[in-house]
């Protein structure tokens, strides 16, 4: 099992989705998005599962600060240019993808 977690180490749910795999002895690899940003290759594996849509967090401050919701964009640049536009925690397992607190899914993956 390869995880990794792309989230911010402020993020509840990103520390949740940490406890998580540390309580079940799991390694992970964590990516901070406020430190480094996606790389174009890694969104595209992500998304190759979860739309680009579901990827970005329209109740975040960002997305009102930058007042996307009244604009036309590029969703792709808009996510690879501004990290804090990401729902997160995005956790992947090999080219798995779930993007928020998905239990459940990740319970699967434990037993698999």
């Amino acid at each position: 099992m390869n995880i990794q977690i792309f989230g911010a180490k402020k993020c509840k749910d990103t520390q949740k989705a940490l406890r998580f795999f540390k309580e079940r002895g799991i390694p992970v690899h964590f990516v901070d998005l406020i430190e480094k940003s996606l790389s174009k290759g890694e969104l595209r594996n992500i998304t190759q599962k979860i739309s680009m849509d579901d990827l970005i967090n329209k109740e975040s401050k960002e997305y009102n600060k930058l007042n996307l919701q009244y604009m036309e964009f590029d969703l792709e640049d808009e996510l690879l240019k501004n990290s804090l536009l990401i729902k997160t925690p995005i956790v992947r397992n090999g080219n798995i993808s779930t993007v928020g607190l998905c239990e459940r899914i990740w319970k699967e993956w434990i037993k698999s």
